[in-house]
């Protein structure tokens, strides 16, 4: 019992985590239809994911999640059935009914018991089924369709005695799942009469190769009843992922039989296929077979089947844009190609698998380095292999764990269209670069910054479209999210067309709250950089969206412990950029090993460009014995450097040759002068401890093979800090100067 009730609960946490994958592809797919609100295939999409989630919260005795998805599927299936249309208002109601299953599904997964938390979620049911009675035809008793399943309905139009056509395909594990298909036939009577069943073998294998465990059926039924459709699909209940099912009304339309053909597999002949689509009866078939085999016979399969299309097309047996339907399908058959599979995993368990291959790493580097104190030459091509080998194991294991980030940007279609209708404004939202993978817990983390900025460029950036006409812009804003590899990085932009940022003005709201002294001169940069200062906001009046001085400087700290960086641009007038800067994995990188005194420190390989060993004197007469930064000479260029001797306050005499490391952080590049180049080495990311977190320079640390830690260097704080201290000892330098 125990083994059952934990399987249960399994089977449970995979239902809310798929329920919560078809909400999003519900919402992607309303949003996708308010372009083109008569694209069947996203209509057809969008009908499967409710009726996918209704059927499947009812195995489970959901009932008031199949109550409210049945009444969106009602409106879906009058969508599908083409007596509705989508269109805006239709868009919004079926967002918020959207909105209102992600509730009933948290609810029933954290078994809420709070009366006052249920009640707040009814009224809000109430209130979209409410809307949702307008386009049924009749009126929703909100109490009693929380609670009664779809039997409560009242019969489908079409619900009268009439012949409809189920199209069935029994899936290989139904047997052992425990099903009869015959007890679903048995049933289907108790309905009403089944005046033909047709089993379809076209899937039956050879004897010998034939596995008595597996099912091989399909069957093609014609049953006359006045069950609505609901009561016939709950013949299938219980058979929902273990069959492919297509049910069609009497009163079907030659739309419902295209439908159906685009879903059905391949069929070698016309026939056939219209057969299996409900489309013509066996008979029908059989009768114009005959009428062609009487006629004149004509030469080529392709031929032959536009010869026996048109009888049928003759004999008004079938539409003429069905034949064409079932030519396209089976003119585009192709050799069957393995489908993809996947599965999933939970989170913590890949979680745990980077942590060992990060313990491997650190095993084989500490292996590698006694082979060679050893010299044993065998030992050594040994571990060589071995790091290889891991090194293959530990980029297969990160891979499992990059996603593409096309996900987390496309919720935000939903947060566009909503927010510009709460503004006023008119935006439009480009997405680029959605199949940019990086680390599944980078994109968990950086939903939050994104929302933020997205949400301010919206509010405090792209005007009302007034204001823009005016202005000779087009009325409607855009707003673009795009992202990119770069230097083993991924650049996330968020850009918009609207006013841009106005330095002045930002220096005088600055200074108006006291973060700027009265006299302080800064550069436009930094003009700019205000806006993530603690407290700091443009906004002249507090909305739900902005105006309490809290957001960009939470978003900088949240990228900066990403170990990422933000750069913004603007331009008045003309709009703003907002640059993100993130690591692709937080886990495990290839660094680049170098000795500062008796210590040793990675440098991120993916941002060192070079190493170069100038002369002794030059690193002399470019900085004074009390400054640890200067400035080199890079073949005819200024290169700014810092030296970590000076940094890290390294009281060892230095060694007569230094080199300089030659990094980069997006466009900014500089040098870091270290004693020892020690060469690549696998880097497991070890977090610095609550205490050490502030320090600036340093994102992490690491074990070596041979015990020793080393930390790793923040290469764009070590970049800004080189720039920054040069501009302060020039300006120190021209005002010692002015006074002297």
């Amino acid at each position: 019992m125990s083994n059952d009730a934990g399987m249960y609960d399994d089977a449970l946490v995979t239902f809310f985590a798929e329920a919560r994958d078809m909400l999003v592809q519900i919402e992607d797919t309303l949003l996708a239809l308010e372009n083109d609100p008569l694209d069947r295939e996203n209509i057809n999409a969008l009908f499967r994911a409710a009726h996918t989630i209704k059927g499947s919260a009812g195995l489970f005795g959901l009932d008031r999640v199949v109550a409210f998805t049945h009444q969106v599927e009602s409106v879906l299936d009058k969508v599908r059935n083409g007596e509705l249309t989508i269109d805006l208002t239709m868009s919004d109601v079926l967002l918020k009914s959207s909105d209102v299953i992600t509730a009933l599904l948290e609810e029933a997964e954290r078994k809420t018991q709070d009366p006052a938390e249920i009640a707040l979620l009814d009224a809000n049911a109430n209130l979209v089924l409410a809307k949702l009675s307008q386009y049924l035809g009749r009126s929703v008793d909100a109490a009693v369709s929380m609670k009664a399943g779809p039997a409560a309905e009242e019969p489908e139009s079409g619900a009268k005695a009439g012949i409809w056509h189920i199209s069935l395909r029994f899936g290989e594990n139904t047997f052992r799942n425990g099903f009869d298909p015959l007890s679903v036939i048995n049933y289907l009577r108790t309905l009403g009469e089944i005046k033909t069943i047709v089993t379809v073998d076209q899937y039956l294998p050879k004897i010998d190769e034939l596995d008595p465990e597996s099912c091989y059926l399909g069957f093609e039924i014609r049953l006359n009843t006045a069950s609505a459709k609901a009561e016939i699909e709950g013949a299938f209940e219980f058979l929902r992922d273990d069959c492919t099912l297509h049910i069609l009304p009497p009163n079907r339309r030659a739309s419902d039989f295209i439908a159906l053909l685009r879903e059905l597999p391949d069929e070698a002949r016309l026939g056939d296929l219209l057969v299996d689509c409900g489309a013509i009866t066996r008979a029908a078939l059989d009768a114009a077979l005959q009428q062609q085999q009487g006629g004149e016979r004509q030469d080529g399969e392709r031929r032959g089947a536009k010869a026996i299309g048109q009888i049928l097309v003759d004999q008004k047996h079938v539409q003429p844009e069905v034949l064409d339907a079932a030519l396209v399908k089976q003119g585009r058959r192709d050799p069957k190609i393995e489908d993809s599979r996947f599965v999933r995993v939970p989170a913590d368990k890949l979680d745990d698998l980077i942590n060992l291959v990060g313990e491997l790493v650190i095993c084989g580097a500490s292996a590698n380095l006694m082979a060679t104190t050893l010299r044993n030459q065998q030992m050594i091509e040994t571990t060589q292999q071995m790091s290889g080998l891991v090194e293959e194991i530990r980029n297969g294991t990160l891979a499992l764990r990059m996603v593409q980030i096309g996900e987390t940007f496309a919720r935000f279609r939903r947060v566009v269209r909503d927010t510009a209708a709460e503004l006023g404004k008119e935006i439009h939202l480009e997405i680029e670069g959605s199949e940019t993978e990086l680390d599944k817990s980078v994109v968990e983390k950086i939903g939050d910054p994104l929302m933020h900025l997205v949400r301010n460029a919206m509010d405090h950036g792209i005007e009302t479209p007034q204001v823009r006409v005016e202005q000779g812009k087009p009325p409607y804003g855009s707003l673009r999210l795009s992202a990119h590899h770069d230097s083993g990085h991924i650049v996330i932009q968020v850009d918009d067309d609207g006013k841009g940022l106005d330095g002045e003005k930002i220096l005088a709201k600055a200074r108006e709250r006291g973060l700027v002294a009265p006299n302080q001169v800064l550069s436009d940069n930094d003009k700019m950089n205000l806006i993530f200062e603690p407290g700091f906001s443009t906004a002249e009046a507090i909305t739900n969206l902005s105006g309490r001085g809290v957001g960009m400087d939470v978003v900088k700290k949240n990228i900066e412990a990403l170990r990422g960086s933000v750069v913004l641009r603007s331009e008045v007038g003309q709009g703003t950029t907002i640059e993100i800067r993130l690591p692709l994995t937080l886990a495990i990188i290839d660094g680049f090993l170098v000795k500062v005194g008796r210590n040793s420190y990675v440098i991120p390989l993916h941002s060192v460009i070079e190493c170069i060993n100038p002369e002794t004197k030059q690193l002399q007469a470019t900085a004074n014995s009390n400054s640890w930064s200067g400035v080199l000479d890079l073949r005819g260029e200024v290169l700014p450097y810092v030296d970590l001797r000076k940094v890290f306050e390294v009281t060892e005499p230095s060694p007569p040759r230094r080199s300089v490391v030659v990094v980069k952080n997006g466009e900014t590049t500089a040098g870091l002068v270290v004693d020892q180049l020690l060469g690549e080495y696998q880097t497991v990311i070890k977090p610095l401890g609550k205490l050490f977190r502030q320090l600036r320079g340093i994102s992490g640390s690491t074990v070596l093979g041979s015990g020793e830690v080393a930390l790793i260097l923040d290469v764009a704080a070590m970049t800004r800090m080189a720039s920054e201290r040069n501009e302060r000892e020039a300006m120190e330098q021209a005002m010692a100067a002015q006074y002297s």
